[in-house]
């Protein structure tokens, strides 16, 4: 048992690269990122000049006895993108459901296509 004891001990906490999905539809691009065992409350969002930054903590309670096997492990979600000067960055909106935190950026109405009338 010891073997499998010393296998099994805890880890440094860990910084994970979540998945995510980019996606542009109707002047807005949708980004989606996985972040499951994360609460609403331990996400931040924020953006520093051009760079928008997701941050999220993943806890996971000890319980009061001894692991035996523990592949789940605490962590820190960190992703960094760069975003252009054609994103409206007041205009960012950031949902969390099931596992999923949903960012829509809209794009400023001088970056959108625009007909042009041919007099």
């Amino acid at each position: 048992m010891n073997d499998l004891e010393k296998k099994t001990e805890s880890a440094p906490e860990a910084t994970i690269q979540p998945a995510c999905s980019i996606c542009e539809e109707d002047g807005e691009v949708r980004l989606s990122v996985e972040m499951p065992g994360v609460e609403k409350s331990g996400i931040e969002v924020s953006m520093d000049k051009n760079e928008l930054i997701i941050l999220g903590k993943r806890s996971d309670r000890t319980p009061d006895g001894t692991y035996l096997i523990r592949e789940r492990r605490e962590g820190s979600y960190r992703k960094r993108f760069i975003v252009d000067d054609t994103i409206d960055r007041d205009k960012i909106e950031a949902v969390m459901e099931k596992g999923v935190l949903t960012l829509k950026l809209s794009t400023k109405e001088t970056a959108k296509p625009k007909k042009i009338e041919i007099k």
